[in-house]
């Protein structure tokens, strides 16, 4: 006897439907979020993108940095890089920095004259409020952790974009620490056949990404480094109430103090091997009071800035030397290239190797990360996962329809 097959019918959830037409589409417009330690505001990004993996092409049709009202600042620092806060306030604060993000999202494409429907995703990173990682933490029972706040639920139904946040929770469950990511697209977008090429992130913590010249993605190799600006900005926000050392004019009145430098450049951290990961939560202010008051009481707060800021290049020299060889270039971005002083003293103490911002590859310094969220957005929708150097072959990013 003949047998028969039943055949249900089902309808796909139109949600999943449009998903897949986005990933069918041969460009994408994605916006990509950054919003960083420094707190300054929301980088917005927004990308034309076709292909993926090695043939992945993006044009930033558009970038603004919006910046935060300081009642808004003022709510993130009450649960920032803090070991004790109010859970009533930090849950709070998971759908309201959402909610303003979309905001200024929304604010932006009228801005430019484009519709929400007119974008195909939102990459949102998320607003870090605490890292971490086991070394940091030192709880045997636990192991490397991060929390980033701005849901991305509250996100994709208030901007009407489909968006995918969160990315640094798939890094963690893979056994990473969760950063630095932007590695992944550094290796996509900046891989040269005819020089070495260091990416150095001047953001409130320094990280790099090593890019081997003609290199495979094995010989990546990526970490966070210590502090950029995030020790000098609290200075400079607590001793002369501003934002931070404009073009490092305040640093550069003062003289380091060799005592507390050489003090600083002790720190476990410093030197622990790569590849790791820090954050405000270990270089701060309050971090700073009893190394101070061991070798330098009376320290004005020039002298101060002075010494921070030579720590913060020192460092970096140090732990770079190791990559610097015959035709390698540095390109940073980030806040800290409009500090002057710092980027002078960085070519000093790396004098044989050039020292350029990202603009010389075509794009922004201060957009660089928000791109880099908005390639890893489309790597995950139509790319396929790739390991770099000790970092796991992932897709990250958790998805938020917004019907």
């Amino acid at each position: 006897m003949e047998k028969c097959f039943l055949v249900s019918s089902f309808i796909v959830n139109k949600n999943l439907t449009n998903l897949l037409g986005i990933c069918q589409k041969p460009e994408r417009r994605i916006l990509g979020l950054m919003s960083g330690t420094s707190l300054d505001g929301l980088d917005i990004a927004l990308c034309k993108i076709n292909g993926f993996g090695k043939e992945t092409q993006v044009i930033l049709e558009r970038f603004k940095t919006s910046p935060y009202t300081a009642v808004f600042k003022e709510l993130i620092l009450g649960v920032f890089a803090q070991q004790q806060v109010d859970l009533q306030t930090l849950t709070l604060l998971h759908g309201a920095i959402a909610q303003e993000h979309a905001d200024l999202v929304l604010a932006a494409l009228a801005e430019w004259n484009i519709w929400p429907s007119e974008v195909d995703v939102l990459a949102s990173h998320g607003q870090t409020v605490y890292h971490a990682p086991a070394h940091f933490h030192q709880q045997t029972n636990f192991g490397n952790a991060t929390l980033q706040l701005g849901d991305g639920d509250h996100l994709a139904v208030k901007t009407g974009i489909l968006t995918l946040s969160d990315f640094r929770q798939k890094h963690i469950a893979f056994g990473g620490e969760g950063a630095p990511l932007v590695p992944y697209g550094d290796y996509l977008l900046y891989n040269s056949s005819t020089e070495y090429r260091i990416l150095l992130n001047l953001g409130g913590i320094a990280n790099f990404t090593y890019l081997a010249m003609g290199g495979k993605s094995e010989d990546v190799v990526a970490s966070d480094l210590g502090p950029a600006n995030t020790l000098l900005d609290q200075v400079v926000k607590k001793e002369f109430g501003q934002d931070f050392d404009r073009d490092g004019l305040l640093a550069q009145a003062g003289n380091v103090n060799e005592a507390v430098l050489n003090a600083l450049m002790q720190s476990t951290f410093i030197k622990a091997p790569l590849p790791k990961s820090t954050g405000p939560e270990l270089f701060n202010i309050e971090s700073l009071n009893p190394l101070l008051t061991q070798h330098a009481n009376n320290l004005s707060p020039v002298d101060l800035l002075a010494t921070l800021t030579q720590f913060t290049v020192s460092a970096i020299a140090l732990q770079l030397q190791p990559f610097i060889r015959k035709n390698t270039a540095i390109y940073c971005s980030g806040g800290g290239v409009r500090n002057t002083h710092l980027m002078r003293l960085l070519q000093q103490a790396i004098p044989d190797t050039p020292i350029r911002t990202v603009e010389n590859l075509g794009i922004k310094s201060e957009a660089k990360e928000a791109v880099l969220f908005a390639v890893l957005a489309n790597e995950t929708l139509v790319g396929n996962p790739f390991a770099l150097g000790t970092m796991p072959a992932l897709s990250m990013g958790k998805l938020s329809f917004p019907s």
